[in-house]
């Protein structure tokens, strides 16, 4: 299994097509603003968001600038999950491009 590295105007139609959207950065960071929907994902919670996603479904992964997510999301493919993509640019670009779409909290 692999993954695809995804360009933001890429991932947005499958992101609106329900993706699982998992957010790596830390916990300040996701706190203060993540992608709408997106799941704050750490080595904590990491086994359960394995056993208890549907590995169907596409999953984008986010990390500052789109570095991180990629060992991440090859690790999550590794792991069954069947459409894998790491958001290039990360949230940083992300935000700038969509501030609309980005929530604070959780």
């Amino acid at each position: 299994m692999t993954y695809t590295c995804i360009d933001i105007a890429d991932a947005l139609p499958i992101i609106e097509n329900n993706a699982n959207i998992v957010d790596i950065r830390d916990l300040v960071s996701y706190d203060n603003s993540h992608i709408s929907n997106a799941v704050h994902l750490t080595n904590d919670n990491l086994q359960t968001f394995i056993d208890s996603t549907d590995k169907q479904q596409p999953l984008i992964v986010c990390c500052y600038h789109g570095n991180s997510s990629k060992g991440a999301a090859e690790y999550l493919a590794s792991e069954g999950f069947k459409e894998v993509y790491s958001l290039n640019g990360g949230f940083s670009q992300w935000s700038a491009m969509f501030p609309d779409q980005c929530v604070m909290g959780n």
